[in-house]
């Protein structure tokens, strides 16, 4: 009797309904209001489709080819589509400038620049004053200047184009002076080494590894020397027999035999961290005052804005720059100048930023505020992934950013899961990492030491109703 019931539910591919039929039926009506005929014709030829083929393997039902259900599945198709492919994620990594994750979020002070930027012309390139043409790097470079002490600066799309720019701009087909100790790779594989050959200029290294002295660079000096340049290792350590020479060092040898100095300081903080009990950075100020001629940072790391790199430093040197073509293609989009000057006018007021200023505001969260966290999460955590699994609020170490000081640890709290108690198996924890990176707004955490650690450092309390909410979907 059973199997004659599901005989009879069964379908043919005779039964499916045509398309014509469907898009005059009124269950499609609303669809084709909101889609449009061209978009929902698609969708339907694809389910269409699929139940062909359902048909063919004997497995086509008949509540399947019901005009509603047909609907709904259009209507699921339509808004899988239209969801954006740039999800916002709760960030439970444990690194707070995460460069896979958008590194800096904004602050409040920047959204409403950007929206008007979005949405009504604005004074890009067009002096109000003159009423002519005018230049974007003008929104800015009074600002920036105020901030590091430096006679000019321009901005381009990150901080790889700054490096670039300058090299190219100024040591093309000549050489410049880099020790190798600081021939660093960044993110997705690219090297100073690299960026120096795209940009035309014969990379010179001198010193070693571990040890690079003043001499080294003096020594190295030639006819085809261009520049002397120093990278800001903000991305890795070298610990124990080490040497290498400081700005101002590298800057006396440089003015003896008239030449710049270019600092590329990656990362590049206005203020030192350390005011806040962070680890040091060098800032953008103390790098020009130690005689740098040139200074390239980013805008989305340390400083805490949109991505962009910034090259400050000597007039003459910024005016050359700005008249390489390159610059013309590496330049910034109005709504990155838009997020990126209220967020520096953010540090006219250094004593507000760990108030104003999210991405500080992150690293100095007080580990004690995560414990309640995790205290408040934990229940809901262990409803919704059963008893096969055991959640444990424990202590974590975040760190500031993937390629801005890395190495440095910063004390949190968090939650940690694992299969059975035991330390389950890789796949059951791949698995679970994957159900957290499909809910309705993904869940990014990390697995380490037979677990998945989820860092609460960047879950803040405006945002953990949110984060609570969707974990009964987790469970079903």
């Amino acid at each position: 009797m059973a199997a004659g019931a599901d005989a009879a539910a069964r379908a043919a591919a005779c039964d499916i309904p045509s398309l014509d039929r469907l898009l005059r039926d009124p269950a499609f009506e609303g669809l084709l209001g909101h889609y449009g005929q061209s978009r929902l014709t698609a969708a339907l030829r694809a389910r269409l489709g699929a139940l062909r083929q359902a048909a063919r393997e004997d497995r086509l039902r008949h509540d399947a080819l019901a005009p509603a259900a047909l609907a709904q599945d259009a209507r699921r198709a339509l808004e899988d589509s239209d969801r954006s492919r740039l999800r916002s994620v709760f960030n439970l990594t444990g690194t707070v400038l995460h460069t896979n994750l958008g590194r800096a979020t904004l602050p409040d002070e920047a959204l409403e620049p950007v929206l008007r930027a979005l949405t009504t012309p604005v004074a890009l390139e067009f002096d109000l004053g003159r009423g002519g043409r005018g230049d974007r790097d003008e929104l800015v470079e009074d600002l920036v200047c105020e901030l590091t002490g430096a006679e000019a600066a321009t901005v381009v799309n990150n901080n790889a184009a700054a490096v670039l720019l300058m090299l190219n701009a100024l040591a093309n087909r000549r050489e410049v002076i880099v020790s190798r100790g600081e021939l660093v790779e960044i993110g997705g594989a690219f090297r100073i080494p690299d960026i120096m050959s795209r940009a035309g200029a014969k990379l010179v290294e001198v010193g070693t590894t571990n040890r690079t002295h003043p001499a080294d660079y003096g020594n190295a000096i030639g006819a085809r020397t261009a520049m002397l340049m120093k990278v800001h290792c903000s991305n890795y350590a070298i610990q124990g027999f080490t040497r290498s020479a400081e700005v101002d060092e590298v800057a006396a040898i440089a003015r003896r035999h008239d030449l710049p100095v270019g600092v590329d300081l990656g990362s590049g903080t206005l203020v030192d961290p350390a005011r806040w009990g962070l680890p040091h950075e060098p800032t953008v100020r103390d790098t020009i005052q130690a005689g740098a001629d040139l200074v390239t940072f980013s805008g989305d790391k340390l400083l805490g804005g949109p991505q962009a790199g910034l090259i400050v430093g000597r007039a003459d040197l910024i005016s050359k720059i700005r008249r390489n073509p390159l610059k013309r293609a590496l330049r910034v989009g109005k709504l990155t100048l838009a997020a990126l000057e209220p967020v520096l006018a953010l540090y006219r007021s250094p004593e507000l930023l760990p108030e104003r200023l999210a991405a500080l505001r992150l690293m100095l969260r007080p580990q004690s505020a995560m414990q309640a966290q995790a205290g408040r999460l934990r229940p809901a955590l262990e409803q919704a992934l059963g008893p096969d699994w055991t959640v444990e609020d424990c202590a974590m170490s975040s760190q500031i950013g993937s390629g801005a000081m890395p190495v440095e640890a910063l004390p949190s709290w968090g939650l940690r899961l694992r299969r059975g108690g035991k330390g389950g198996s890789g796949r059951a924890l791949q698995q679970l990492a994957k159900r957290l990176r499909e809910l309705d707004r993904p869940v990014i955490g990390r697995i380490h030491d037979d677990a998945l650690w989820l860092d609460l450092r960047c879950l803040e309390e405006g945002d953990e109703a949110a984060f609570a909410s969707q974990l009964e979907e987790l469970r079903a």
